[in-house]
């Protein structure tokens, strides 16, 4: 160590200590009398080039100049890699790896060179001195420098652009080191780097992670301190979630078990307090006071499934596949949806519904949450904030201390047309007599609306009223410091600029839909505002209780604050708001419903892009076109066609596949930051100096730092630190030419997405990054900290120009060196669900928006452990299949594992009629083999009550009689317990619980028969699949019945191909009937031609002939989106070469003889495998039908909906149509005989209803008090119930009858 030091740190640096050193004097030597250092190439030993890297190998013994100094090898299996760090200080010693073939690779020989200069710190070059390099990295030049850097560092320049040139001609190996990238195919492994560690459900981890580790305890500070008196107080210190539990056993809680015992998956609260008792005694301290229990989302850091890998995931009982991100409350899966918001703290230029121009900005502080708005109403600038009634502008300036009419305009602005457009304002404040801020004060305290803090009957609290308004509610993310409104006017000011701008070009309106204007609030934020409005609610009700309890007279002993501590207000409140989905709370005037959801389990696809969901702000029955349209800021941060149908069209949108969501980040060191980058403090200039020439403001979350007279510099420097990892990477900054503004940000719920930076057009990554990112010695997070790839938000992506590939950059109609960035890969541009689609750029954009519908729809494979679920309903495909014709987005999401369709052959043809309108001929032997065979799994759920006092349900065997048969033919699958046993088949009505129940709580001993019966299709065979008992908090035990189905295809089932082609089967044919081909093949499905020329799904036909290649060479092809070009999707061309190379004909059609005929049919045949879906809609389910059945007992018409054995409605148009039609007879059979015909007596006298006696055998009239002038008529039994009911209301009907 001390020989290594002296070398590192020796005064004299051309002296080598040891034999170990050879390598470094081997390989780097110095010119004599200069500072040039030399690597010698030629003199590493071993050296190798493989695939343009160039690897120096060493063995045991060998010595490599590390970081940390000169280190020998001693083991074989040991080498070192170096980062390629300008910063040297910031090397770092990366991983050991293995040797292959007894060789150390060690990558990028300037590493060396790196470590030498550290190693030697007496060479410094001098301003003209240079340093000639093996090999020099393409970025290095331009690498940036931190604010703070040493002058020496920045001194070393480590290639001059005409030496890399000579260095790059002499070393034909290093042009491939250092040349972009040729084909952009390997920049498509960023994408499952990225996936590691953001994207997808990950946004939703993160946040609940961020409220889990600062949210909560930000909330515990601000809430910290709560009195009762001078000397009784109770005071929280540390807050802590610990891991989930069961609080019974004391056994740690897994997410499975949870679902199965229908339990929440949660973990305890606790705190540390300290409170006094009033008796001056030293104040209690407690540690670990429990204060409720907080449902735990699956897979975040205090999930027991954090962190763990495919074993020990199975042994929880969980799919490795499935992402979390989700609760489960109750034994459900519960997921919050990303909920839409504008942005807050932002001025928003807009239109109201009045037609006036309007600025709004909605505030928000941990403290207050206001909105405030300027309009112009009649040529005349008035301020509308919830506490006043409007008030004129100029008013309200004067009140903040711009007493001068003259300054109010400079703040604005100097144009001479601002001034026109203030002047109707001045004169209304002139015309009111308001000169000065106390004139000012007292006009706003007589228009104020309501009392602000609290009775205003003195009239000292009065003159207060609207500087305290001024100061908390007005602009309240505006910071008043000492009574200084300055900030506040500038800010004002600025409002009043944007607004007289939208006044004089209608241009500069503000669009609310932009996708930079809105928020994300993602689960952390919403699980945050609920937990403290119940923390608020149950500190307000422990401090109320502690009051009740001092004014007992008749109390006794010490007061006890942690007696008072309700634990049950925020475990019961988190439970009841996340299993109902609404969010009510009063105290910061959130009232949503739907917030979060049952998770969808439909298939693997459909919970994924559940979670990826978000939910609009808009209620959804608004028939309004401007939020529905697709923005042209949604590229690569929504996908453009997961949308639903109906009326959340447009509202309801999906995250894209590389998106990510932003969280808060700390704003103290980025607004000094700012300031020393050159942001002039607005306290130090005058107000003509705001919006001086050349000078752009800053704002920082929507907050005015101060001006900058060189914004791109500024805005330059700040993404040269965002690049170099000294800010945060989300940070987002934008110079907005337009309204001369620079815009930072750094609040969370921006979406934003990872690009590539391009130097001048030419991509910072490189061949060998890739390389590296493949053997495992880089991760995504390495490209982030190196500068090579950077988050882009909405905003930020107006300031730069965006290539989809490299090699296209050198196009006439673009100048290379405009490009700043370029794309990862295209198809990140389409979500989760549409990256099903294979080739969706070749369909009619509907199509794909009906795929990504109905591919949540589609049957298959959910989870690995879904034959252990306990879901209320579970359909799943027997023999699910991977698609051969596949996509990147399939690979990436592990659709392939957990597929939800089968590969079907296809002959697109006419046959037999049946085929008409979309539906489907099937192949009787295909279904045969297993084709669209599906299991539907239904839960039934009996419980076995505990009504306390010993007294419970009770379960008997099934009862026998004498000769040992069963009593009851329905008891035949009952075990001797009493309950079905697992699998026996089931049928409808059979018994699956021989209960009994207590007929009174009385403990005498009588029961009735409770038991529990299968309802199910009369004539299925259906098996109990599993039983699952357990017992629950309240000592009772569910016992939960899976029962099983298993369904072959029939006739009006539905099937869709992945291109929004859906369609029924029509009919099925024997195999004998179906056409062949000469190789013997048949099809499975026959679909219909004239499916394709209206609806355009190119993208259908080409996965047709790539599937049919696939299967003839043994191999998948791509139809990614967009991805010709990059090689992510394969040509048609290329696919019809491959079918030619198989003896099939290059378009894909073949020779087929007719099966009826067996002569040759008269045209070719496309015919190849496409993969079709089936889908959850079966005849079985929706078939229905009935003659007679139950009725309603207060109406006695038949009952409504399939399962309650309903009848069929004939409805308000269809009786229009009889009528239409003179089928009057029909009508009279539909709506009365069939329905609730009724036998009444009508008075003829008087009109009125009477009765029949039948003891006399003659009818009555109750009004009339005889029997005569009776006569017997029908009508439905639902008007006599309505005369009867008008007479209960003293509305009298009369009948008046005529023979006919």
């Amino acid at each position: 160590m001390a020989k290594r030091k002296s070398v590192l740190r020796g005064d004299n640096p051309d002296r080598i200590t040891s034999d170990s050193d050879r390598i470094s004097e081997a390989v780097i030597s110095r010119e004599d009398n200069s500072d040039r250092i030399i690597i010698n190439p030629d003199r590493i030993p071993f050296k190798l080039s493989l695939a343009g890297v160039q690897l120096v190998a060493c063995t045991r013994g060998d010595c490599v100049i590390s970081d940390f100094g000169v280190s020998q090898l001693r083991k074989e299996s040991e080498a070192i890699y170096i980062r390629n760090k300008i910063r040297l200080r910031y090397c770092e010693r990366v991983r050991v790896i293995p040797t292959v073939d007894g060789l150390l690779p060690i990558f990028s020989p300037l590493s060396l060179l790196y470590s030498l200069l550290r190693a030697q710190p007496k060479i410094k070059p001098k301003s003209n001195a240079s340093l000639s390099l093996l090999y020099s990295p393409p970025r290095r030049t331009a690498r940036p420098q931190s604010a703070e850097g040493s002058k020496e560092e920045s001194r070393i320049a480590l290639a001059m652009p005409c030496q890399q040139e000579f260095i790059m001609a002499n070393n034909p190996n290093l042009n491939l080191l250092a040349a972009p990238v040729k084909s952009p195919v390997d920049k498509f492994q960023l994408l499952p780097a990225f996936l590691k560690v953001r994207g997808l459900v990950k946004q939703h981890i993160d946040s609940f992670n961020y409220f889990l580790n600062h949210g909560i305890k930000q909330i515990m500070h601000a809430n910290s301190l709560h009195t009762v008196t001078d000397t009784i107080y109770l005071r929280y210190f540390n807050i802590s979630v610990g891991d989930p539990y069961l609080p019974i056993e004391n056994n740690k809680l897994t997410p499975q078990f949870c679902r199965l015992s229908d339990t929440t998956y949660s973990a305890d609260i606790s705190v540390d307090i300290e409170y006094t008792d009033g008796k001056g005694q030293l104040p209690t301290r407690k540690t670990g006071v429990k204060i409720g229990r907080l449902p735990i989302m699956l897979r975040s850091c205090n999930c027991v499934l954090n962190g763990k890998d495919e074993t020990e995931l199975s042994k929880l009982g969980e799919c490795p596949l499935d992402p979390g991100g989700y609760f489960v409350v109750k034994g459900t899966e519960k997921v919050i949806l990303i909920q839409e918001q504008l942005s807050k703290n932002r001025i928003i230029i807009d239109i109201d519904r009045k037609g006036r121009v309007a600025a709004s900005v909605t505030c928000s502080t941990h403290k207050v949450k206001s909105k405030t708005t300027f309009y112009m109403d009649k040529g005349k600038i008035y301020l509308d904030l919830n506490q006043f009634k409007p008030i004129p502008i100029m008013v309200v300036m004067k009140a903040m201390g711009i007493e001068s009419d003259q300054e109010v305009v400079q703040m604005v602005g100097r144009d001479p047309r601002y001034a026109d457009l203030l002047l109707p304002s001045i004169q209304e404040c002139s015309s009111e007599r308001i000169y000065s801020q106390e004139q000012a004060l007292d006009y706003m305290d007589a228009n104020a609306k309501v009392a602000y803090g609290g009775s205003m009957n003195s009239e000292k609290r009065r003159e207060g009223r609207a500087k305290s308004i001024l100061t908390d509610v007005f602009l309240a993310h505006v910071p008043v410091k000492e009574g200084n409104f300055r900030p506040k006017c500038i800010y004002s000011a600025v409002m009043l600029r944007r607004m007289l701008d939208a006044v004089l070009n209608a241009d500069t309106v503000d669009d609310k839909d932009y996708v930079g204007n809105k928020r994300l609030e993602l689960s952390g934020q919403l699980v945050s505002l609920l937990f403290e409005d119940l923390f608020k609610t149950m500190n307000s009700q422990a401090v109320a209780r502690m009051k009740n309890t001092m004014g007992q007279s008749n109390r006794s002993g010490a007061l006890d604050f942690s007696r008072y501590i309700v634990t049950d207000i925020i475990t019961l409140g988190l439970e009841k708001a996340i299993s109902t989905g609404n969010w009510d709370l009063r105290r910061f005037n959130m009232h949503r419903k739907g917030v979060s959801q049952v998770l969808s389990r439909l298939s693997y696809i459909g919970a994924l892009g559940h979670m990826t969901r978000i939910s609009p702000q808009f209620e959804k029955t608004r028939k309004v076109s401007g939020p529905r349209a697709l923005q042209p800021s949604q590229w690569g941060m929504l996908c453009p066609c997961d949308t639903p149908e109906g009326e959340a069209c447009g509202l309801t949108k999906n995250l894209s596949l590389m998106t990510h969501v932003t969280t808060d980040e700390e704003e103290g060191p980025l607004i000094s930051l700012c300031y020393s980058l050159g942001v002039e403090d607005l306290a130090h200039l005058s107000g003509e100096e705001i919006h001086a020439k050349d000078s752009y403001l800053v704002f920082f979350n929507g907050l005015i730092l101060g001006k900058h007279t060189r914004p791109h510099t500024f805005a330059n420097a700040m993404r040269r630190l965002r690049r170099s990892g000294k800010i945060g990477e989300f940070v987002s900054i934008f110079v907005h030419e337009k309204q001369n503004c620079v815009y930072v940000a750094s609040d969370g719920g921006r979406v934003c997405r990872p690009l590539i930076i391009a130097d001048k057009g030419i991509s910072r990554v490189k061949e060998h990054h890739l390389k590296e990112l493949q053997v495992g010695f880089r991760t995504f997070d390495d490209f982030l900290h190196d500068g090579l790839i950077e988050y882009l938000d909405v905003n930020e992506q107006n300031n730069a120009l965006i290539a989809l590939y490299e090699h296209e950059v050198g196009r006439e109609d673009i100048d290379r060196s405009a490009i700043t960035h370029i794309e990862i890969e295209p198809l990140t541009l389409l979500g989760v669900v549409a990256g099903l689609i294979p080739y969706p750029h070749h369909n009619q954009s509907p199509r794909n928006t009906y795929q990504c519908a109905m591919g949540k729809q589609a049957m298959g494979n959910i989870a690995y452990n879904q034959l252990c679920r306990a879901d209320t309903l579970l359909y799943l495909l027997v023999y699910a299949q991977r698609p051969l014709l596949t996509t990147k987005t399939i690979e990436l999401v592990g659709y392939d594992k957990l597929g939800a369709g089968q590969n079907a052959t296809v002959a697109v043809m006419s046959y037999s009629g049946y085929d008409i309108e979309d539906a489907i001929v099937m192949n009787k032997s295909s279904l045969d083999r297993g084709f669209g065979r599906c299991i539907a799994m239904k839960k039934q759920t009996v419980v076995k009550d505990n009504y306390g006092g010993k007294v419970s349900d009770i379960i008997l065997p099934p009862q026998r009689d004498k000769d040992g048969a069963l009593v009851k033919k329905n008891m035949q699958i009952l075990d001797a317990d009493g309950i079905a046993a697992p699998g026996q088949i089931v049928r409808n009505n059979d018994m699956l619980v021989n209960k009994r129940s207590p007929v009174n709580l009385d403990k005498d001993g009588r029961f009735r028969d409770t038991s529990a019966f299968f309802k199910g299709v009369e004539g299925e065979t259906t098996v109990i699949d599993r039983v699952i008992l357990y017992k629950d908090n309240n000592e009772k035990m569910p016992i939960k019945f899976i029962i099983r189905h298993t369904r072959r295809p029939e006739l009006g089932d539905k099937f869709s191909s992945r291109h929004g082609q859906k369609g029924v089967c029509g009919t099925i044919v024997q195999q004998e009937d179906f056409p062949f081909s000469e190789q013997g093949i048949c099809p499975d499905l026959i679909m219909n031609p004239h499916g394709f020329p209206s609806r355009m799904t190119i993208g259908k036909m080409i996965e047709l002939l790539g599937g049919k290649a696939g299967v003839s060479w043994g191999r998948f092809h791509y139809g990614s989106a967009f991805g010709e070009p990059s090689g992510n999707a394969d040509k048609v061309e290329d696919i019809s070469n491959a079918l030619i190379g198989r003896g099939f004909s290059y378009n894909g059609k073949d020779f087929l003889y007719s099966g009826i005929l067996g002569i040759p049919l008269q045209a070719y045949i496309f015919m190849g495998p496409i993969y079709y879906q089936k889908l959850k809609h079966m005849v079985l389910d929706k078939m229905h039908a009935r003659a007679k059945g139950p009725r309603v007992l207060l109406t006695r018409q038949p009952t409504e909906g399939r399962s309650r054995d309903g009848g069929l409605r004939l409805g308000e148009m269809e009786r229009d149509c009889l009528i239409a039609y003179g089928a009057s007879m029909l009508i009279f059979e539909r709506l009365m005989l069939s329905s609730d015909p009724y036998q009444v007596q009508v008075c003829e006298e008087c009109g009125l209803l009477g009765y029949y006696n039948k003891k006399l055998k003659k009818s009555f009239c109750s009004m009339c008090k005889n029997g005569e002038n009776m006569a017997t008529m029908k009508l439905p039994y639902a008007c006599k119930l309505l005369f009867q009911e008008l007479q209960s209301m003293n509305v009298v009907p009369r009948l008046k009858l005529t023979d006919v």
